[in-house]
């Protein structure tokens, strides 16, 4: 297993790539689209799940590409993450994530400190937020269980139809929440609305945990 340090900034690297890719594309879509807002989203999702398996094929090896602390959380919680670790991934997905929103700004030439105005909210955009991130942690739990390899694609392709099946467009990630709200653009999210996202993601995350720990065996490592 590589070093901590290496791991961790594995976790930053790619959760910054990952924000950069969300937002970015986001930007990007939203001058194109001419205000179409389908054509927009579809611009942001095929991107988004592209990325997602570039970066898990690149960075899997090296920290286990969660880029999720819902991720690093579950498998804490399975104990197949050390808790020191889980607690310094999280802290490295947040700044990643932050840092990718702003590498975005930068290149479309947006200002670099923004908030969303974007409001999120809702009992619909919550169950929406606790059904996507239970199935991306389900998706995650039985690929591991079965077929680790299929892992990169069934996330990439899992969150690129989630994109579409969810009213809140799946963040499903508590460091995708936190650092979309820093960008009034596409992909925004306002601010008020993080943490009740964050909860209901926790919510599904915490019921993956427990039917996966039932459907799959887990092989608990130190």
């Amino acid at each position: 297993m590589p070093p901590l340090a290496q791991r961790a900034f594995s976790e930053w690297l790619g959760t910054a790539f990952l924000l950069a890719a969300v937002v970015g594309s986001g930007i990007m879509a939203q001058k194109l689209a001419g205000g179409n807002g389908a054509i927009a989203l579809l611009c942001n999702t095929l991107p988004t799940g592209a990325i997602l398996v570039v970066l898990i094929l690149v960075f899997g090896p090296v920290s286990g590409a969660h880029f999720n602390p819902a991720v690093s959380l579950a498998f804490a919680l399975r104990g197949e993450l050390p808790w020191r670790s889980a607690v310094l991934y999280i802290v490295m997905q947040v700044t990643g994530g932050i840092a990718g929103v702003w590498a975005a700004h930068l290149m479309f030439e947006l200002p670099l400190w923004q908030f969303s105005t974007t409001v999120r909210a809702g009992g619909g955009q919550l169950l929406a937020e606790a059904v996507a991130t239970f199935g991306l942690l389900l998706t995650i739990l039985g690929c591991v269980a079965r077929s680790p390899s299929a892992v990169p694609y069934a996330v990439g392709l899992y969150i690129t139809s989630a994109y579409w099946f969810t009213a809140s467009t799946s963040f499903a990630n508590p460091a995708v929440t936190v650092a979309r709200s820093l960008s009034d653009t596409f992909a925004g999210i306002a601010p008020a609305g993080v943490t009740a996202f964050i909860g209901a993601q926790l919510a599904g995350m915490l019921v993956a945990v427990v039917l996966g720990g039932w459907l799959w065996k887990r092989d608990a490592v130190s």
